[in-house]
């Protein structure tokens, strides 16, 4: 196999010598972007054949439609640029793939750059990218106005449909900086994350810039049943703003389960530090109960030990205990999953990662842009199902009986 490549190489080589005189590197360019025009030309003439059901000099074959000559656009490409025809017929029906109508970059560079803003390089950085391989400068203009391509894309994927039923549902928030009005703001990326039911995790939606509210949730609780969702088994989330009232009201037999990593940071927050590490002892006997009578009961044991030093910081837990307590229903393997939000915080930590070099984006739709491509980037490392997701979906299946 390896003579064979050789051995194809040395035959392109002499024809190249053949054909052309090569004596430089530049040589050696200007000969394969003229080999590259023609190759790409002759491409395009095949396809128009084929769409026209017959070759050019084919006085034999009955026709429906005529050649109508030729349409010159200046193309882009890898060796520069270079004048190229695209074929026109009389009816207006061929429509090119090799080269679109509206293409007139086959280079790659457009989609080098949404690659490169998608992974969090700055314009200074995509440009000094771009030059070492094209030789283009880039400017901030220039990455916006390609990177706008994507905005179609953004929406489509913000309204496709989703699947009827999901398992389990993570609601949570990160904050960038924006630019609005002349002033940089706070703003929030709502991120709604599900499990599938085969125990793949899947992004179901970003929603930028609202302020938390029952109102706000319970647009996006809709939005979600007006793209598929019929049913959620489990929404865990953090002490969102509205989100319970929200949820009652969109999805009312869904179980709503509160972050318990939360619940701790929040009680802690209360805590001298000479008193952290035994009071985290005995906030850890109320979680790790093996039962929501347990845990009850060393939920009463923790506010009598404390509650003259810090009777505040466990006054949310039994505010919420309607919403703390359900995982205590389950096995050990659902447990680990629904109990805390870690799922969705590992991925606001990559969203992180990939806005890191972005201290202010300049408008909601640049951030939006910059998250889709990184939602993107990381879905596609998500191939393997939650571990051991047969036992958890038949034990689903048994406690949500006719619903999964």
């Amino acid at each position: 196999m390896k003579e064979k490549n050789n051995n194809s190489g040395k035959e392109i080589l002499q024809l190249l010598q053949e054909n052309y005189e090569i004596k430089s590197a530049q040589d050696l360019s200007s000969a394969l972007k003229d080999m590259f025009k023609g190759a790409l030309q002759e491409m395009m003439n095949a396809e128009f054949d084929t769409s026209m059901g017959y070759s050019k000099y084919d006085k034999t074959k009955e026709k429906n439609n005529y050649r109508n000559g030729t349409t010159t656009k200046t193309l882009k490409s890898e060796f520069g640029e270079f004048e190229f025809e695209t074929p026109r017929d009389r009816n207006g029906e061929f429509e090119p793939k090799i080269v679109p109508k509206n293409v007139r970059d086959v280079s790659g560079i457009e989609d080098k750059i949404i690659s490169l803003y998608g992974r969090g390089l700055t314009t200074r950085e995509i440009n000094d990218q771009i030059q070492d391989l094209y030789g283009i400068e880039v400017s901030a203009t220039m990455v916006s106005n390609i990177t706008d391509r994507i905005i179609p894309e953004i929406k489509e994927w913000q309204s496709r449909p989703l699947d009827d039923v999901y398992p389990i549902v993570f609601i949570d928030a990160v904050h960038f900086s924006v630019r609005e009005d002349s002033r940089v703001v706070k703003k929030a990326a709502y991120i709604v994350l599900g499990i599938t039911r085969d125990g793949h995790k899947e992004i179901l939606g970003i929603w930028i810039g609202e302020n938390e509210s029952s109102k706000f949730w319970l647009g996006v609780l809709n939005e979600l049943k007006q793209r598929g969702v019929k049913d959620i088994l489990i929404i865990c989330s953090d002490n969102l703003t509205g989100i319970k009232e929200a949820i009652q009201t969109a999805f009312p037999n869904t179980v709503q389960q509160r972050c318990i990593v939360h619940m701790i940071r929040n009680s802690v927050k209360f805590i001298s530090y000479k008193d952290l590490k035994e009071f985290c002892n005995d906030l850890k006997k109320i979680y790790t109960s093996s039962t929501e009578k347990q845990g009850y009961e060393e939920l009463q044991k923790v506010k009598t030990k404390w509650k003259d030093k810090y009777s505040s910081a466990l006054k949310s837990w039994e505010e919420n205990w309607d919403t703390i307590s359900p995982f205590f229903q389950y096995s050990e393997n659902i447990r680990k999953i629904m109990y805390t939000t870690n799922t969705i915080e590992s991925l606001n930590r990559q969203f992180r990662k990939y806005t890191k070099t972005k201290a202010v984006f300049p408008t909601d739709m640049s951030l939006m842009k910059c998250l889709y491509l990184s939602a993107k980037n990381i879905e596609k490392k998500w191939t393997q199902p939650y571990r051991h997701w047969g036992p958890i979906l038949s034990e689903l299946s048994i406690m949500f009986d006719g619903r999964i």
